[in-house]
Order: C-alpha cells, then structure tokens, then sequence
C-alpha cells in the first residue's frame, strides 16, 4: 500500500480540531492600482501584481509603495468573477479590491491551507454567484470565516508534499500536451491549406465574381436578450464559433425584426473589424435552420459555393496574404466588403468542395479529440489528483 493510500485510509474517528482563516495569520491589503497602470508599469521587474482572473505584472520595486509590498510566502484570493487562489512565494502585491494571507502559526503548514482552499472553490463560486449578481464577488467577512482542518503538523507536511508530487507530474503533462497540441494543430493546418490549393479543377475566381456581400445592420448588448432573434455579433465569430455553427449563441430583441439584416442558411458571415491584420475577416458558416441577425461590423456572403467549404479556404496562408492588402490599417483594423469581393480563393466543383470539408471535418475533430491519445490521458490524471486531494483533505471537525 502506498504512502498516499494510507492516508487516505487512515480513520480518523475523534476528527480534528478547525480554525477560522482569519486567525491564522495576516489578512493583506492591496495597492491603489488601475487597469492603465498596470500596462504602462510592466516591465519584468522583481515584484508581481495580482489583478482580477488572470491577469498579472511584474513590476520594478518602486512602482509601489513599500508598505504594500508582501515579501513572504502567501495565499492570494481571486475574489471576483471566477473564485480561486494562487500560492505565491516571492515579493508581490495586488489590486486593493482583491486581498491575501500570510500564515504565520508555527503549527499551520500554509501551503496545505492553500490546498485545501482549493477544494472550497466550487462552494465559494455558488456563495459569491449569490450574493453578486451582475460579477460573483466575495468579501473579506466569507473568506475570513472559511474553518480550516488543522491534523497534526507532519500530516499536514506528508499531505503537501504528495500533492506537490501529483502538481509537478500534472505540468509536465500539461507541458507535454501542449506541445503535443501545437503539433496537432501544424499537421491540422498543412493539410487544410494542401487540400484547398491543389483542389483538383479549381479555378481561382474573385469571391466578388462567385458571389456577394451585405453589410449587417447594428444593435448593442442593451439589445441582447434571453429569447428573441438569434443573431451574430462579429466579436463572437473570434470569442464563440469555429468554421460553422447551427445555433446562435446571444439572442436580440424580437422587436428590431425588421430594422435588421440577416444571413440565410447556408451564407458565410465574415467579420469586418478585428484586434490584428491577423484576426480581421475570421469567417463562420451558418448552418442554422432559420435566419440569423448579423451585427453590422459584419458582412454576410451569399453564393452558389459550399459554405464550409468557403470558411475553410477563409483560413489559408493564401487567403491572408491576400487579405493584408485590403485591411486599413488604424488602430481597430478593418476590412470592407470591396476587399474582400477582391480576394480570390479556388474553386473546384461542388463534389469536390463536399469532399475537402468531409476530409477537414473528420481531420479537425481528430486533432481536437480530447479523448484521444495525450488529452485523455492528463483529463483522467487531474480526476484522479482531484480525487485523491479531496480525500486527503477531508477532516470531520472535533465536537467543540
């Protein structure tokens, strides 16, 4: 029997005793800091600052007052939105709207608090979604009053340090899959580009000669409503769609029906304004069974061609080097519906074109397949570290 396992199968009948996080140690504050701020001061300096989800800066010393610089081992709360924590060893701050803990009880292993912790998150999303409506968000009062199992100092130390061991193979997996993923992704991409260019008796003809392009009509997200018109906005055709889609993500009101624009099935609807050269004209096939709104920031493409066919051959090095030529080139980067009516892409006949997409169908969602080879394997590691932590950090409190 492993080490882990007897842990795990150790009774515990007389339970531990459970301390309030608050009185295990220091709460932090943060530092006044705003989202320009954060931009402007990153400069791969010594000092990291926490902000909301994600997002980090590494900072030079004096872009923060002394007095907000934490310089030990502490347990950072993700407050709002998405509920998390990170354990961070170096010199750090963060955002005042967010806060941490620094454990000092000589009897408390920290790091098996921040374990811990992280089996309450699912508990603390559902407190927070509760009591925020419009952003999930915790105060200090409900992380402060999280009871803590306190077992023994060295069964605190053992459970750390096997979960330290089940982190580490988790990255390297994590590491492996990414590069795994990324070569999945090159194969997927040679041969899209391969199978469109050579097509067997294609022409190369203007998507303006086999085709046309409507611009769409505007509405805002004050429009957006639970039920109502299926529409796309062009941000979604980056955030929420692949190559083609049969159900509309957001809805609009029924009310606007006919001040708006919309794609019939089997339209391509490009999007006209993106973050980057790059980005700009991503397209989505729309496969639904009835009309959908399109935002006006996008340009619907009606023709005789297989749709998927055209949002695939959208994708190509050849398509975009193409494109470049047309995208103005201010701060937002747009295309108009003239440049893309200019772009040539290749057409074969019809049979052919059902057959390239069958083959990238059945090619993309292998390459995606998450229950395929690597992917599979790390998704039933992570159960099995879930399972083995939830375990080990599952302590009946003492009666009082």
């Amino acid at each position: 029997m492993s080490r882990i396992d007897e842990l795990v199968q150790a009774p515990r009948p007389e339970g531990v005793r459970h301390r309030m996080l608050g009185s295990l140690g220091k709460r932090n504050k943060g530092t006044a800091m705003t989202a320009a701020k954060m931009k402007t001061i990153d400069n791969g300096g010594p000092v990291r600052v926490f902000a909301g989800g994600n997002t980090i800066a590494d900072v030079a010393e004096d872009s923060i007052p002394a007095k907000d610089i934490v310089c030990v081992p502490s347990i950072v709360v993700k407050s709002r939105g998405h509920i998390g924590f990170t354990y961070y060893e170096r010199a750090f701050t963060h955002k005042a709207e967010i806060w941490s803990y620094s454990i000092d009880d000589p009897n408390v292993d920290q790091k098996f608090v921040y374990y811990y912790l992280l089996t309450q998150v699912d508990k603390l999303q559902t407190l927070a979604k509760a009591t925020s409506v419009k952003l999930p968000q915790l105060s200090t009062k409900d992380t402060d009053a999280l009871r803590i199992p306190m077992p023994p100092l060295e069964v605190q130390r053992e459970i750390v340090r096997l979960l330290d061991q089940f982190t580490q193979l988790e990255a390297e997996l994590e590491a492996e899959l990414e590069a795994e993923l990324e070569a999945r992704h090159r194969q997927y991409v040679f041969y899209r580009d391969k199978l469109v260019s050579e097509a067997v008796g294609a022409e190369h003809l203007r998507l303006g000669d086999v085709g046309r392009f409507v611009r769409g009509r505007r509405f805002t997200k004050n429009d957006v409503v639970d039920s109502g018109i299926p529409s796309i906005h062009y941000g979604e055709i980056y955030t929420e769609y692949g190559t083609s889609a049969d159900e509309a993500v957001r809805h609009i009101r029924a009310d606007l029906h006919d001040q708006l624009r919309y794609a019939e099935p089997g339209s391509v609807v490009f999007a006209g304004v993106g973050e980057t050269v790059e980005d700009v004209g991503k397209a989505v096939a729309w496969l639904g069974n009835q009309p959908v709104a399109t935002h006006d920031d996008t340009f619907v493409f009606t023709s005789p061609l297989n749709p998927k066919y055209v949002a695939y051959a959208v994708q190509t090095k050849e398509f975009h080097r193409q494109k470049e030529r047309h995208v103005s080139r201010a701060k937002v980067k747009r295309l108009s519906a003239a440049g893309l009516a200019d772009i040539k892409i290749p057409v074969p006949n019809l049979t052919a074109q059902e057959r390239i997409v069958e083959t990238l169908d059945n090619f993309y969602a292998l390459v995606n397949d998450i229950n395929f080879g690597l992917p599979a394997e790390i998704s039933l590691r992570r159960k099995q570290y879930e399972h083995y932590r939830d375990r080990l950090l599952t302590f009946e409190e003492t009666a009082a």
